[in-house]
């Protein structure tokens, strides 16, 4: 009894701060990050990791992110964002919408488009499948982390060599290949993965009348239809890669059409997958087009 005394009055005699741990510490804050897409949200928390509070907009994976609209809920997350990221090219065009009805100087700026140095109105958008440039990507984002909180620095840098390394299995991934298959012939049904293809050094048979036509969610001329049809009765092509996330009448009779043909398909999609990082993701889809070759 004694002994039980004495801790007691011991306890009593603490700070509360002592007795109850850091439980009475304040959180450190965390940098509002707001990105269009969860490709760049993901790399954006990988890269910051517990320092950042990240929203990304476009995160359905059953939705077609040329026709999204964003709600209130979004505009709010901008107005309170010091980082934002957006694709640009138009992809993401909403994201100015949103930054222009909340204007401020404390918020900085990401665009990926710029970052690379790709303009145009015929440029391919989907800029997070050129894996020889993720790199540089990933820079720009730390880049926009410490000016957001330069305080960091130090721990956004090195936030940007961990993932920097983890995407050497991708880079591996892509060159192998380029190694076996150089010049093979594909065709996709948009141009999603049109920055891979070029990377492992693979050729896209599909016409553009076909491939933008889709992408813009109209209909291809007859021709351009046929065009892709021939390509694939006629055993033109090793691999059908597919838009899984945005489909249509059209383009779900292409890939009907190569599975009785016997081409090997590909599904790709626009946003990172539930429960995946982006790198895993990514060379998921690389090694399902190395098999696919490989048949």
């Amino acid at each position: 009894m004694r002994m039980r005394t004495i801790i007691v009055l011991f306890l009593l005699t603490l700070p509360i701060g002592a007795a109850c741990g850091s439980g009475n510490a304040a959180p450190a804050k965390t940098v509002d990050v707001v990105a269009s897409t969860n490709v760049y949200g993901d790399i954006t928390a990988q890269i910051g990791g517990f320092r950042v509070s990240v929203t990304s907009i476009l995160s359905d994976p059953n939705a077609d992110p040329h026709l999204f609209e964003p709600g209130t809920r979004n505009g709010l997350a901008v107005s309170q964002a010091r980082l934002v990221i957006q694709n640009g090219l138009g992809y993401d065009a909403f994201m100015t919408k949103l930054e222009n009805a909340a204007p401020s100087s404390h918020r900085t700026v990401v665009t990926i488009a710029d970052v690379l140095g790709v303009h145009g109105k015929d440029a391919n958008p989907h800029l997070w499948y050129d894996v020889p440039k993720l790199g540089r990507i990933a820079g720009a984002i730390a880049t926009g982390l410490e000016q957001a909180d330069p305080a960091h620095k130090a721990d956004y840098a090195a936030g940007l060599r961990r993932f920097t390394v983890s995407l050497r299995p991708l880079v591996a991934e892509v060159a192998s290949i380029k190694t076996s298959f150089a010049g093979e012939t594909v065709a996709y049904t948009e141009p999603v993965p049109g920055y891979l293809i070029d990377a492992a050094g693979l050729k896209n048979l599909a016409p553009s009348s076909f491939t933008r036509a889709i992408e813009e969610g109209t209909d291809p001329t007859p021709q351009a239809v046929a065009a892709v049809n021939a390509l694939i009765s006629g055993h033109k092509i090793k691999v059908l890669l597919y838009n899984s996330q945005a489909t249509s009448p059209i383009t779900a009779r292409v890939r009907s059409e190569a599975a009785k043909a016997g081409i090997p398909i590909v599904g790709v999609s626009e946003t990172l997958p539930p429960h995946l990082a982006f790198q895993r993701w990514q060379l998921a889809q690389a090694r399902a087009l190395f098999r696919a070759l490989s048949r």
